[in-house]
């Protein structure tokens, strides 16, 4: 199994991603069972946010962790940019705290760039960090120039991670934004690695290629696609599954070791980009 390090705790690299949960009364039950389904199979690292469903998703999560021991959980939550000022971020940092049920975040996210200033949020976070409200705080959706201004702030250094999206249809980071990191050692959390479904080739589900490579290893494309994820090192994998079966497959995605061979053929059916892109957003 894959590892990731996040402010010096080492987890499992494919955690459980909540978008789009908790939204639906008749599927609750089995989300809850899905976000314990990858608990137990391994699962560490749990991402939610405010901003989704307002509040559902957290509610969802503080649901299904109920059962578990919280300190062997790595929760992460996000704080919307409007909310991300000296005025407002502990109030909304309090309240995502009661949602979910928990006296501490182990990773608090800002959650894209806003109006608000980058040095409060980056003041507020150090503040709330020192009460021992979150252990450590990171970003998300930030690219090479939102990286280098935050890292110009006096405690910017302390951001223990950056969430953008990444899979094998959107590999714009890989220009310079992933080196970049590289070279900080800030640890990348990969958000919609699984593309949705829908995206730019196509139905990746489909894809001849993968499908091969699937069969390779007794795998579905899904978990083909998460292994490729992981190839990069020090990425933490959030997958999204509504239900157990899938939740345990992107678990045990984990496990799968792709041949040089296979992410060569990767490249070429997939190729990186040879030029700066706009950072991909969803």
């Amino acid at each position: 199994m894959k590892n990731v390090i996040i402010n010096n705790v080492s987890m499992p690299a494919i955690g459980i991603g909540t978008w789009h949960m908790g939204d639906s009364l008749t599927n609750y039950s089995t989300e809850i069972k899905a976000i314990q389904t990858a608990i137990d199979a391994g699962a560490r690292a749990i991402d939610t946010a405010e901003m989704y469903g307002d509040g559902r998703s957290e509610k969802l999560v503080g649901a299904a962790i109920k059962p578990y021991n919280r300190e062997k959980l790595f929760l992460i939550d996000k704080v919307l940019p409007s909310n991300a000022s000296k005025i407002k971020l502990e109030h909304s940092l309090d309240q995502s705290l009661t949602t979910v049920g928990t006296d501490y975040f182990d990773l608090y996210l800002l959650h894209w760039r806003g109006g608000i200033p980058l040095a409060e949020t980056v003041n507020e976070l150090e503040r709330v960090k020192q009460a021992g409200k979150i252990k450590a705080w990171g970003v998300s959706n930030f690219d090479v120039t939102d990286l280098e201004e935050m890292w110009r702030i006096k405690a910017g250094k302390n951001c223990a991670a950056n969430e953008d999206l990444y899979n094998l249809d959107e590999r714009g980071i890989e220009y310079d934004l992933l080196p970049l990191m590289k070279k900080h050692h800030l640890p990348l959390i990969a958000y919609s690695p699984l593309s949705q479904g829908d995206n730019i080739s196509g139905k990746l589900t489909t894809n001849s290629l993968l499908k091969e490579i699937a069969a390779n290893h007794h795998a579905t494309v899904e978990q083909i696609m998460l292994a490729w994820v992981l190839r990069i090192g020090n990425v933490l994998a959030i997958p999204k599954s509504g239900t157990p079966k899938h939740a345990k497959e992107n678990v045990e995605a984990g496990n799968i070791e792709l041949s040089d061979e296979e992410i060569l053929k990767l490249q070429q059916a997939f190729p990186s980009p040879n030029h700066k892109q706009p950072l991909a957003v969803i």
